[in-house]
């Protein structure tokens, strides 16, 4: 028998942009416990934003920017008798956040020779323009979805 799920607490929004989005976003970026240092990379990423192009609102900038990534639909493995097909589901909302927040962090974090503030500026403008990697990445999640249209009818 299962267990019942954890309760979802709510996350405090930011003490500067009074956003519970940039606090999920801070705390993805997070490592090891000192949300000083990530914040302080998250605020002045934005700050970098901000002057590049040239926007008054940067909160409208970073939630375009998690919209364009966040992913609509995934597939899921499920067993139906001896054989695993991949399921497309629309994605919940809070996932689809996370996904987008952690890939937009992982391709800032793979790119090499400059400070984690530029990379994660950078990947969040291209995110914003709708292009780069964690674009790609979810255009993928699509595609995949689209070619499991076939499993849609096994759906819990």
């Amino acid at each position: 028998m299962r267990r019942r799920r954890a309760e979802l607490r709510e996350v405090a929004p930011d003490p500067k942009y009074n956003s519970p989005l940039v606090a999920k976003f801070i705390n993805t970026i997070m490592v090891k416990g000192k949300k000083t240092i990530a914040e302080r990379t998250v605020y002045e990423a934005l700050e970098i934003l901000k002057h590049k192009i040239q926007e008054e609102d940067i909160l409208k900038v970073f939630i375009k920017a998690i919209e364009n990534v966040r992913p609509r639909l995934e597939v899921r493995p499920r067993r139906v008798g001896g054989a695993t097909y991949q399921i497309p589901l629309e994605v919940p909302t809070p996932r689809a956040n996370s996904l987008a927040m952690r890939w937009i962090r992982d391709f800032a974090q793979s790119k090499r020779g400059k400070p984690m503030t530029v990379k994660l500026a950078d990947e969040l403008l291209s995110a914003y323009k709708a292009e780069g990697p964690a674009i790609k990445k979810r255009d993928e999640t699509h595609k995949m979805a689209d070619a499991n249209k076939a499993f849609s009818h096994l759906r819990w």
